[in-house]
């Protein structure tokens, strides 16, 4: 089966990017592109996005997960460390995110090192989950294999009647990753795709160095 897309036209002409705008620290950069995401009626999740890892089969792998925090250190998402990703990442900590905002014709593309967090900051945030998703942590052994869906549903059975009454604890194989950025790219969408690409490369005095690429 054949579709052929080569007719798929768009001109990109909301905004540009032009380097007198760009601040010495991409973290401002990211800071204010991220809050006009968020207040844009055509973003409906600003902090999903994409992260892409080397996985033990030597394979690249990309996947959707939620940004729960960054700071002028770097980026934060939580995971299950034994699932598919977390082992990944524990085994390769190269990892590259991308935030893709169509409404607003703009892409953030993120190089980093990955490393666990604090232990103290992962149990802060997990306490400030809905006891749902605690035992969804608890429940499911994830990227493993699973017979059905029942089996799913017993494990959060199972452990919904342990933790009855009770605070729920973060399991030891879930937390966060913390990944500081050694490269930010910012991509906006321009006419005839002449895009503006500017980029931020970590230098070893920890400035920025910034520069434009061709589209």
């Amino acid at each position: 089966m054949a579709h052929d897309l080569s007719d798929y036209r768009k001109s990109y002409e909301k905004r540009e990017l032009l380097e007198h705008n760009c601040p010495e620290n991409p973290i401002e950069l990211f800071r204010d592109w991220f809050f006009a995401a968020d207040e844009s009626e055509m973003v409906e999740e600003a902090n999903a996005m994409t992260i892409a890892s080397i996985g033990l089969d030597g394979y690249p792998k990309s996947r959707v997960v939620l940004l729960k925090k960054y700071t002028w250190e770097g980026f934060i998402f939580y995971t299950n460390y034994n699932s598919e990703k977390g082992k990944a990442i524990l085994n390769n900590n190269h990892v590259c995110l991308s935030f893709f905002w169509a409404g607003l014709e703009q892409q953030i593309i993120i190089k980093g090192k990955a490393e666990k967090l604090a232990e103290n900051l992962s149990d802060g945030y997990f306490e400030s989950r809905p006891d749902g998703s605690k035992l969804g942590a608890w429940a499911s052994n994830q990227s493993e294999v699973v017979t059905s869906r029942n089996e799913l549903d017993n494990n959060l059975a199972s452990f919904e009647k342990k933790f009855e009454n009770q605070e729920i604890p973060r399991p030891k194989h879930w937390g966060g990753f913390l990944v500081k950025p050694v490269s930010i790219e910012f991509w906006q969408g321009r006419p005839n795709r002449m895009h503006d690409r500017i980029r931020y490369t970590l230098q070893k005095d920890f400035s920025w160095k910034l520069e434009r690429l061709a589209p």
